[in-house]
This record gives structure tokens, C-alpha cells and sequence, in this order.
């Protein structure tokens, strides 16, 4: 009888001011809490210092938990186009620092890791939070950058085979 393996995974929530991490165990079907933080940068700090420590504080997480692949959620276009470039940055920080460790990284719509936890593409903070704890009771998270992380790496717990496949065909 073959053992199912342990696939270790970090889910990115990308932000200039604070970038939320969170990090899950899939064995199977099943579902396991690992941990979640946030990475903050310094307002107060030129942007290329500020991509610089978030780069930094990923490069940390990634030395201490050792993830087998990695989620990292798409930037959705605001109205204030500055905004949208500075999270643009940030966003190309959460998902060069897993390629640079060798992972694989997969990338989720806001609404398909809303829809992966709570059902439907649309739905408050509020909503999301209460799935992942009702999905890992003993989830925490300091910010909601950080339960929107947890979010992102369930989301690919339920989609990672259907990434594998997509990234091998992108190969061919």
C-alpha cells in the first residue's frame, strides 16, 4: 500500500505595505495548519528598499518552512494606477522569491480562492476568515493579509493538480 505524501504549501497575499503569508500541509483530502504571518515593509523607505524587505522577510519564511510549492494570488486592477504598479512590484517580489528557492508557483484570481473556500466568487473578509478556521480549527493569523494567505494556499490544495498539468502542457 502506497503512503499518500505531505505537500507542504505557501500561500502569498502580495502587498507593498504588508505582503501576508500563510503555510498548509495536504496529506490527501486532508487539511493541516502550519502557520501565517505577515511581511512588512517601511512607508517611510524608498520603494526599492521596501521591495528589498520583502524580499528579505519571504527569502526567512521560506528558510524556516520549507514549502513544496507555492500560491500567490493575481493583482486585480484599482482605479489609482500608481497603486496598481506598486502592488504590481510587490506582487513580482511574492513570486520571485519561491522560483528562486526551486518551487513551483501557481497564481489564483481573487474570486477562484474565494470560490475554492467559500463556495461562490464573491464574498466578505469576514466570510473567507471564518471558512479557514472552520477548515483548520486551529488556523491563526495575525492580519487579514494573513488569512487571506491561509485562503490562497487551500485554494491550492484544491486546484494544484490541475496547475501541475497546466504548467507541464506550458512546457511542452
Amino acid at each position: 500500500m502506497l503512503q499518500e505524501q505531505t505537500i507542504r504549501i505557501i500561500g502569498i497575499d502580495p502587498g507593498l505595505r504588508r505582503t501576508g503569508w500563510g503555510v498548509v500541509e495536504t496529506v490527501g483530502n486532508s487539511l493541516r495548519f502550519v502557520a501565517s504571518g505577515t511581511v512588512t515593509s517601511d512607508n517611510k523607505l524608498d520603494l526599492a528598499t521596501r521591495l528589498r524587505q520583502l524580499h528579505d522577510g519571504l527569502t526567512e519564511v521560506l528558510r524556516s518552512f520549507v514549502p513544496d510549492e507555492a500560491a500567490v494570488e493575481q493583482t486585480f486592477v484599482n482605479k489609482d494606477a500608481v497603486a496598481t504598479l506598486k502592488l504590481g512590484q510587490a506582487r513580482g517580489i511574492a513570486m520571485l522569491v519561491p522560483s528562486l528557492a526551486g518551487l513551483p508557483v501557481a497564481e489564483y484570481a481573487p474570486n477562484a480562492v474565494k470560490k475554492a473556500v467559500i463556495g461562490v466568487g464573491h464574498g466578505e473578509k469576514a466570510q473567507i476568515h471564518m471558512m479557514v478556521k472552520v477548515l483548520m480549527p486551529k488556523a491563526t493569523f495575525d492580519t487579514d493579509d494573513a488569512a487571506d494567505a491561509l485562503a490562497i494556499a487551500i485554494c491550492h490544495t484544491h486546484h494544484r493538480q490541475s496547475a501541475q498539468a497546466m504548467a507541464a502542457y506550458a512546457r511542452l
